[in-house]
């Protein structure tokens, strides 16, 4: 699932926006797929993980995204994890940490804070170096 969620990176840098995709997977067949898509919409909330969570809930027709899980190919922002939380997702895993923005374990720990009345199980690093690559190429060629 995760060198799925790499191709849909992928196409999101060929259309200039950050390299990051998203699957939500349920019974082992995927319901929902994004990639980043902040810049080609101009929309500060179309991360690749909220694009897949809604595209999920529409084809459950809920918002409950109970025994689902997502794979991500980067460590979810406060924004998404938030997402997350709320959808009820069981568990999310995910490729290169973000320790810039990180909350699932990089900055803060929101998927998994005690204080909140749901808690994904979390899987980190899966094909870590595949899924931070593409990321260093993209922010190497924005700083260069």
């Amino acid at each position: 699932m995760m060198a799925e969620a790499l191709a849909l990176a992928l196409t999101a840098a060929e259309a200039g926006d950050v390299p990051v995709g998203a699957l939500v997977v349920k019974h082992g067949g995927i319901i929902g797929r994004g990639a980043n898509r902040t810049v080609r919409d101009q929309d500060p909330t179309a991360h690749a993980e909220m694009v897949a969570i809604r595209e999920a809930a529409r084809a459950l027709g809920t918002w409950r995204l109970e025994g689902c899980e997502l794979f991500v190919t980067l460590e979810p922002c406060a924004m998404c994890a938030g997402a997350i939380v709320l959808a009820r997702l069981d568990r999310v895993t995910f490729g290169a940490w973000d320790e810039k923005a990180g909350m699932a374990g990089s900055v803060g720990d929101l998927l998994r804070h005690p204080r909140l009345n749901h808690r994904p199980e979390v899987v980190a690093g899966v094909m870590h170096d595949e899924c931070a690559r593409p990321l260093l190429a993209f922010f190497g060629t924005r700083r260069a």
